[in-house]
């Protein structure tokens, strides 16, 4: 069983920024595979189904990014789940919009949620899918949780789908391959 978190903000003010895209990854996941994400459990808005032939978990924090460990540990230990089958998404300050970088392993950076994640867990041994959002303009807080720039949004919405193609790479094919096809791509 594969656990996919896509890391945001619950509530519709935070709905359409940019720290938010991760959840925008579970939303298009859940569409192509018709995986009702609304039982709350966890901590989180919830979905179970098949992706590629394997049973999936989808999990979308309804704690705020702060605190998205909180909802992986309790998905993780509820299903007894091995590191191997954990992938979490959610964005980047380090990467070019529309530019993903998939990693089995690494520091959080400076992404509060990864780092929440990884303290909670004790370790930084899963996957991560990185998107690129940009370079903050001014504080960092603010420019997070501002919405994506017209310009940028027909980027992202072609990235959320490509990220969605390659978390069902990852699922299918593991990491390795998943980082050879997808990782350094821009659209």
């Amino acid at each position: 069983m594969k656990l996919i978190v896509g890391l945001g903000n619950p509530g519709s003010k935070y709905a359409a920024t940019r720290h938010n895209v991760g959840f925008r990854v579970i939303d298009e996941l859940a569409s192509r595979w018709d995986i009702a994400t609304k039982q709350e459990k966890f901590h989180a808005w919830f979905g179970k189904g098949v992706i590629c032939g394997e049973p999936t978990l989808l999990l979308k924090p309804t704690t705020f990014m702060n605190r998205s460990g909180q909802a992986v540990v309790a998905a993780g230990r509820f299903y007894r789940l091995e590191l191997a089958d954990l992938a979490v998404v959610g964005d980047d300050l380090a990467l070019p919009p529309g530019r993903l970088r998939l990693r089995p392993l690494g520091s959080a950076g400076s992404h509060r949620g990864l780092q929440d994640i990884i303290n909670r867990m004790g370790t930084d041994v899963f996957v991560r899918l990185r998107i690129g959002i940009g370079s903050a303009i001014g504080d960092a807080a603010d420019f997070v949780l501002s919405p994506f720039v017209a310009e940028e949004e027909e980027i992202i919405e072609r990235v959320v789908a490509r990220s969605a193609d390659a978390l069902e790479c990852w699922i299918t094919n593991g990491s390795e391959e998943t980082m050879n096809r997808f990782n350094g791509l821009e659209l």
